[in-house]
């Protein structure tokens, strides 16, 4: 019992110590400084008054940001025992390794006079890269598909924005996520090592992946909260800023389906769902309904799965009902049919007068 206490408590901890999350204290701590230093330009704050505001306790003290700390130490434990069950990205890249041997019918090693450092650049730049689209496709069809929004509007009934509202997930989602990332990175590591063997290696940062690592000591964090940092018109095409993804959480109808992206902006651009900070009127966040949004755990993760259940029974329920639909009409169309057939024969049939 004392091991799965403290294996518990090291994941819980670990997101917070390790500079491979996303709440790293040492990226929580940057977009703190870059909170208050906007705040005292864009708002002509004090320095105490920006402290203040971006540590309010209406804000971080609300009943949704206590429901994401909740979420986060629940998700924890739930995945203790859900993640050691997914395919591991060891087993994976090991069948995608040999698989391309079985594909291409043996094994050449590519580009064998290029400098380690340059296949660490492509391999590290590939992984980001593949990372970042895969986020932005999942995110995307968990708005897209109503089975998978019933887990995922989990995180945007969110009505206050905090650097932990990242983990306000229903578990079901955490295991697409999971998945993906597994995906994504035996199929880098596979196809590299394949293609270039042992040159094959990370370009890091505090053990953190170079280009996520800048990404997220510029102050990620500010995404998940009610600071607007906009990057500007130009910059915005290319990246997402913390306002942009501030959009994405908004209830407002022209705000709907915008900004999927995480790092880059440019797979939002291609898929036409681009949206500017500089182009936004107001931002509010929560429920789409306008209803307050109930923050108890039960709610949060039991009324996600009745809901996908109805989505994946209205199919079921309405090819049944086709069916029946149908079936009704033949019986119909034959009755008819036999009945005029009768009357035919009835009429052709010589009868005696009725009056004798």
């Amino acid at each position: 019992m004392d091991g799965v206490l403290a294996d518990y408590l090291e994941r819980v901890t670990d997101p917070f110590i390790n500079p491979q999350k996303r709440i790293f204290l040492g990226y929580i701590a940057t977009a703190i400084v870059i909170a208050v230093v906007a705040q005292m330009f864009a708002s002509r704050m004090k320095l105490r008054e920006a402290i203040s505001a971006f540590f309010a306790r209406r804000i971080w003290l609300s009943s949704s940001a206590i429901a994401d700390y909740k979420i986060l130490l629940v998700n924890h434990a739930l995945m203790m025992g859900i993640i050691p069950r997914l395919a591991s990205k060891l087993v994976v890249a090991t069948i995608i390794f040999e698989a391309l041997h079985v594909w291409l019918d043996g094994r050449v090693l590519l580009w064998p006079d290029a400098p380690g450092w340059v296949i660490a650049g492509a391999f590290t730049l590939t992984l980001f890269l593949l990372d970042d689209v895969s986020k932005y496709l999942v995110h995307r069809a968990l708005h897209r598909w109503s089975v998978l929004w019933a887990f995922h509007k989990v995180h945007h009934s969110a009505e206050v924005l905090t650097p932990l509202t990242v983990y306000r997930t229903h578990p079901v989602e955490g295991v697409f996520f999971a998945l993906r990332s597994v995906l994504v990175q035996a199929l880098a590591i596979s196809v590299f090592l394949f293609f270039f063997g042992d040159r094959t290696s990370l370009v890091t940062i505090l053990g953190a992946n170079a280009f996520l690592f800048l990404f997220n000591v510029a102050g990620s964090n500010l995404r998940h909260s009610h600071v607007w940092i906009s990057y500007g018109k130009t910059l915005e095409h290319w990246l997402i800023s913390p306002a942009q993804h501030q959009i994405h959480h908004s209830i407002e109808k022209e705000h709907h389906d915008r900004n999927f992206g995480a790092v880059l902006a440019i797979w939002d651009r291609i898929g036409g769902s681009l949206y500017l900070a500089d182009t936004a009127n107001k931002v509010r966040f929560g429920d789409e309904s306008g209803v307050p949004t109930d923050h108890r755990l039960a709610s949060l993760y039991v009324a996600p799965m009745i809901e996908a259940a109805r989505c994946l029974s209205r199919p079921v329920t309405a090819a049944l009902s086709k069916m029946r639909t149908a079936k009704m009409s033949s019986v119909v169309r034959w009755s008819l049919l036999v009945a005029m057939a009768a009357g035919a024969v009835w009429a052709a049939t010589p009868h005696a007068s009725l009056a004798g």
